[in-house]
């Protein structure tokens, strides 16, 4: 059935979530669908760092224990705001680091070479700077990455299959770190069963979080995954450099952090001064440095919109989206050579649709100039990404339409097909 503009503004009519919209700076004549790489401003996030630098102002120092939002308990405060959204335990979650500084705690933490079990599994689609991380950490063990990293491959260069994963599982294996959704395609991996499956071998299970947090619930305690890391910048709405986050089961309560440091300590043992440290039986162990309370304080603010709207709610919502963003492609797109990488399928799907197209990047810069906001990622991938709090179904019509009319009048072709400094 062809979709028409009365359509959906019906959809939009329908939607629970619809008053979000305003809660976020969004630009006049702007569709903005790179939220899946940098989320867009609240007015909540806005005010809760206006708060903190408040209590900055007026506090000074006070401000760790007497401000408004105390920044001694900030980090805590956030983790259990995050909690819900990926089926945790308060205790389980930390707002801290950044998701790579996140990643080499853990494996310092839990990669634990013995005896013939010395391999890390991943995948060749991963986001760079895990591999960069894995590499480095093995490299630390005097481990060459070329015999001990094990990557697994793709048939299509955009997806991988579980039984692949579950395939290259051996008693060689000790840890392996995958994406909950991968980057280029979106495609949603079964977190619940490749966890399941590793644990029969006693390999340790840590999953990256980037893409899926904020976009679709989880249950990591349930699945008895080992450990788990994310940034805040994309669906959460932390902004730049946001403070990341890291979940550890409780099952390793009291373990001690691969790299200690002045917030690994338990908090009322900390300024005791003892050079040995009691590490917080939280997952507040695997703190390292002070928190980076500016860039942790907005997550207040957006942190309760979430928990207002639901992310069952918001996860209904993003599946309509997606799926309606395909159709209208499907529907005016399909002589224009695109192809949609990422899974059809609702329950192998992320956030985010990937195009794939020989003229990518051209055609990414032809829709900046129509304002449209996309993400390019080399080679040939055009990822829109329609986020549920601040896209109207409305939105995604306008944006295929616009995608449309470039294509059949060529306004890519006025510019390189190479992409910018920043992609």
């Amino acid at each position: 059935m062809r979709m028409k503009r009365e359509d959906v503004k019906k959809l939009d009519q329908l939607d629970g979530l619809h008053q979000y919209k305003e809660e976020f700076y969004t630009q006049p004549g702007t569709y903005y669908m790179d939220g899946n790489s940098l989320g867009l401003l609240s007015k909540r996030a806005e005010q809760t760092l206006l708060t903190s630098l408040n209590d900055w102002k007026q506090h000074g120092i006070e401000g760790w224990t007497d401000g408004k939002q105390p920044w001694y308990y900030m980090s805590e405060k956030i983790g259990e705001l995050t909690a819900p959204l990926i089926g945790a335990k308060a205790h389980e979650v930390i707002n801290t680091g950044s998701i790579t500084t996140n990643i080499h705690q853990l494996l310092a933490t839990f990669y634990k070479p013995k005896g013939s079990r010395t391999k890390i599994l991943a995948d060749e689609l991963n986001f760079p700077s895990d591999i960069y991380a894995i590499k480095s950490q093995l490299e630390f063990h005097h481990s060459n990455p070329e015999d001990h990293l094990i990557q697994i491959t793709s048939e299509d260069g955009c997806t991988i299959r579980e039984e692949d994963i579950i395939e290259a599982m051996n008693n060689d294996i000790a840890l392996l770190l995958l994406p909950s959704v991968l980057y280029r395609s979106g495609q949603l991996l079964d977190i619940g069963r490749i966890t399941k499956a590793a644990h029969k071998y006693n390999i340790i299970v840590g999953f990256d979080l980037a893409h899926s947090i904020g976009a679709l619930p989880h249950k990591l305690h349930e699945w008895n995954v080992d450990f788990a890391v994310w940034c805040t910048y994309k669906y959460l709405n932390s902004g730049p450099g946001g403070v990341g986050g890291l979940f550890v089961h409780e099952k390793h309560s009291g373990r001690k952090p691969g790299l200690a440091g002045w917030f690994s300590s338990s908090k009322d043992k900390q300024f005791d001064m003892d050079h040995e440290l009691t590490p917080a039986d939280t997952a507040g162990a695997f703190q390292i440095g002070t928190p980076h309370i500016l860039s942790s304080a907005p997550l207040l603010g957006s942190l309760e919109i979430f928990q207002e709207a639901g992310i069952k709610k918001i996860r209904h919502k993003s599946l309509q989206l997606t799926e309606l963003l395909m159709d209208l492609i499907e529907e005016h797109l399909s002589s224009y050579d695109f192809h949609i990488a990422n899974p059809i399928d609702n329950h192998r799907r992320g956030g985010h649709v990937s195009l794939v197209h020989p003229e990518a990047a051209s055609i990414c810069k032809a829709l900046k100039h129509q304002g449209v906001i996309p993400d390019f990622r080399a080679p040939n991938v055009i990822r829109l990404a329609p986020i549920a709090l601040y896209v109207s179904f409305e939105d995604v019509y306008d944006v295929v339409l616009k995608l449309k009319d470039i294509m059949e009048n060529k306004k890519h072709q006025q510019y390189s097909n190479q992409r910018g400094t920043i992609a």
